[in-house]
């Protein structure tokens, strides 16, 4: 398989991991910013969780710029499928915590730019005859 052939993918698994290395850093440096952007307070001994969190978004990140730089077709969808996995279950677990909470313009935003990511990873891994 020609290493051209997933090129938009491997361009999108770039983008993906340095964005995804940008927040896991924000997240150890400032771990009560993100969470601020939605309205929820941290105070300092839950800032354990937020560093959970940076740990699994370098892992994450560290996945995806691996990923950008493959040119083996089955290693690139699975990739992609595991990012799909990793933002279709951030979707689903960001409506359920929120359902029946006044509407957050960012947490709204923040599932929508999930979905649009799932649908370019699905489209972008597709098989290529």
């Amino acid at each position: 398989m020609p290493i051209v052939a997933y090129a938009a993918l491997r361009a999108l698994l770039l983008v993906h991991g340095l964005l995804t290395l940008a927040a896991a850093l924000v997240l150890v440096v400032a771990p009560a910013f993100i969470p601020a952007l939605i309205g929820i307070e941290l105070t300092t001994d839950a800032y354990l969780v937020v560093y959970l969190l940076a740990a699994a978004q370098l892992a994450i990140a560290v996945l995806s710029l691996g990923g950008s730089r493959l040119a083996d077709a089955t290693g690139l969808r699975l990739i992609a499928n595991t990012c799909v996995v990793l933002h279709a279950a951030s979707a689903a677990l960001i409506i359920y915590a929120t359902h029946g909470q006044p509407v957050n313009r960012i947490v709204v935003l923040n599932v929508i730019a999930r979905c649009v990511i799932i649908v370019l990873f699905i489209a972008l891994s597709r098989p290529r005859p």
